[in-house]
Order: structure tokens, then C-alpha cells, then sequence
């Protein structure tokens, strides 16, 4: 896919005020089992929302910032896109709330995408195509996510791996953006390596999907309706089809890949992006990371990570390769350019 005059002139992020020191979130294990984890993975720090804290939250104080910065005029944005896999409720959907709480007007489009770790990439493509085709003037993506309270603190495989947080981009058509490449992709049949069993149509909530239980022979203890991952098999699928669809994009589309300026991958763990840059050959300079103190966000992670990292570095015209990959499983590529981006300081809910 590729769209051709339509990029992202402005992003803010928010992140919850509490930090996670991984070190010490040992109530159920034991030090030394903590710091083998901890390690491993590259997650030394993350961020909780409290009970009463949604995604939408997150992503209202991320969109807020973003147009307080920018001086946006709320009546000319013409879509609302929600990214999240954690929303407020079942129904409404949350980005039709959230147009309600921005004061935006009711000619907004809004409406929401649930996608796990490739969702912004995945949104993206989808505003990009909207803003091209439909001539719109200006959208929001917003994309946040509650991992902390779909996972099981007493299950070793997840419990400090996963953080919480929101981002807005604000996303414009202009000829001096050129053109931008995506490919998406998906594979069902792999549905079962990250999953929530319980609490769906398929298997509703009930005295038993809500009972917590020891899943495996390590001692490892969730429910039915806490979140699961086969790490194992989570990180076959990556280095199988990870570098092949980015080395496929880079090739149809004609791309020099030392000539991109960023590449920013979903912070899965430190070890399966380590493994990815030494496939792919890449400048390691070029590889902004934020595994280390926002843990694993989910589909926020990119956005985070570019909101995070890469702040003030975005004057001028700069080419970034994007990659996400996780539950579904999805995975998805893209090219973008970035024209000038005004990247807010990231705010604490």
C-alpha cells in the first residue's frame, strides 16, 4: 500500500505518574528470580495506570497537550481514530466518548480499531488512506492501552514485561510529504500465542473464567480472563517473518535501507530487538529504544518511542522505518516520512 501527500505533523504522548521499579516488584517471586527476568528482558522500569485510569485517559491528556501546542482549531478536525485493545467498555466505542470529551465537532468520523502491537501502524494506514481519498482536513490517532490490568502479576512469563500509555498524533495532508509505503499483514491461525481466554462471547465471564489457578509446572498463577503469551513460539514467529517483510518492502519499494534515518521497532524485549537489528544489519545509533522505562506497551510502543526519543531530532524532512508485531498475530511495516514534526513533551496522568 502506499498514499502519497498526507503525514504526521504533531505527536504528544501521557504516560500514568506511577513508576515501576522492576527490581523491586518481587511480592511473589524471589529476588534473585526477579533479577534473571528483569535482565533478560530490558525492562527495568514501567508505568501503571491506577484503578479509576483508563486508555482514554491517557490518550485525552496526550490529545489535549497535543492541540494546546499545536494551537489546532478542534472544529477543523474531521476524524477520530482510536487505537486500543483495553477500551472504557464494550460498547459505545471509546474514540466516540473521546470525541465528546475534546469538545470536537459532531461532524468528527470516529471510530475505533481493536489491534494489539501493530494497531498504530495499522491506524495509520487507515487515516492515511481516509485523509488521501476523502479530502479531509486534519485527524487524530490516538492510541493508548492498560496492559497492567490485563496481565497476572503472579505469572513470571508476563508479569514484568508489560506497561501502560497514550499517544495523539495529529496527522495533515501536504504535498511536501511525499509518499509512504505500509505492509500489513496477518495470520490467525497463530491466535492462540497471546490471548485472553475468558471474559468474551466465546467464553463469558463467569465464577470460573474469574477463578485464579497454576497454569504450568513452574508455579506460574492466572486466570482465564489475564492475558497468556508463548514466549517461545512469540519469538519464532519474529524471526521468521519479521526481517523477511521488512527486507520485502524495502525491496518493492525501492528503498536504500542506510539511507532511512530512524528505525523504530515495537519494544517487545530487549533481547528480541537486538536479535532483529543484528539480522537486518542496521546502525544501532539509528534505533531509538524506551523498553527500558515504559516496559512493553502494546500497539502505543512506536508512537511512544518516536514521542519519547526521538523529541527535537525531527526538524526538516526525515525518513522512518516502523515495525510492530504481537497479538493476532499481525505484523505490519511501514515507510513514512516526517516533515517538520513538533513533538510535545510527554505529560504524567
Amino acid at each position: 500500500m502506499q498514499f502519497h501527500g498526507v503525514g504526521i505533523t504533531a505527536l504528544a504522548g501521557a504516560v500514568p505518574h506511577k513508576v515501576i521499579d522492576n527490581y523491586r516488584y518481587t511480592e511473589y517471586f524471589p529476588a534473585d528470580q526477579v533479577k534473571e527476568v528483569v535482565d533478560k528482558i530490558g525492562v527495568y522500569e514501567r508505568r501503571f495506570a491506577d484503578e479509576k485510569t483508563c486508555s482514554s485517559d491517557l490518550c485525552h491528556a496526550a490529545a489535549e497537550k497535543l492541540i494546546a501546542d499545536n494551537r489546532i482549531n478542534r472544529n477543523e478536525i474531521d476524524l477520530l481514530v482510536f487505537v486500543s485493545q483495553t477500551p472504557d467498555y464494550r460498547m459505545p466505542a471509546t474514540s466516540v466518548l473521546l470525541q465528546h470529551r475534546l469538545n470536537l465537532p459532531q461532524t468528527t468520523i470516529a471510530f475505533d480499531i481493536n489491534l494489539g502491537c501493530s494497531g498504530f501502524i495499522y491506524g495509520l494506514s487507515v487515516v492515511y488512506s481516509m485523509m488521501q481519498n476523502m479530502g479531509l482536513r486534519k485527524a487524530l490517532l490516538l492510541d493508548g492501552e492498560t496492559r497492567s490490568k490485563v496481565y497476572s502479576p503472579k505469572d513470571r512469563r508476563s508479569a514484568f514485561l508489560f506497561g501502560d500509555g497514550g499517544v495523539a498524533a495529529l496527522i495533515e495532508r501536504g504535498e511536501q510529504f511525499g509518499t509512504s509505503f505500509f505492509s500489513l499483514n496477518s495470520d490467525g491461525s497463530r491466535g492462540d500465542l497471546i490471548k485472553i481466554n475468558g471474559g468474551g462471547y466465546r467464553n463469558p465471564s463467569s465464577v470460573e473464567t474469574l477463578k485464579e489457578k497454576v497454569v504450568d509446572e513452574y508455579g506460574n498463577i492466572r486466570s482465564d480472563e489475564h492475558g497468556y503469551m508463548n514466549g517461545g513460539d512469540v519469538f519464532n514467529f519474529v524471526i521468521r517473518e519479521i526481517p523477511k517483510d521488512i527486507k520485502r518492502l524495502i525491496t518493492e519499494t525501492g528503498t536504500d535501507m542506510e539511507s532511512l534515518d530512524f528505525y523504530v521497532f515495537h519494544q517487545a524485549n530487549n533481547f528480541i530487538n537486538s536479535y532483529l537489528a543484528k539480522k537486518l544489519k542496521l546502525d544501532t545509533s539509528k534505533i531509538p529504544s524506551t523498553i527500558e522505562k515504559y516496559g512493553n506497551t502494546s500497539s502505543v510502543s512506536v508512537p511512544l518511542t518516536i514521542t519519547d526519543r526521538l523529541r527535537g531530532k525531527l526538524d526538516g524532512k526525515h525518513t522512518l522505518l516502523m515495525s510492530a508485531f504481537g497479538v493476532g498475530m499481525t505484523w505490519a511495516t511501514a515507510i513514512v516520512p516526517f516533515v517538520n514534526c513538533n513533538i510535545s513533551e510527554i505529560v504524567e496522568v
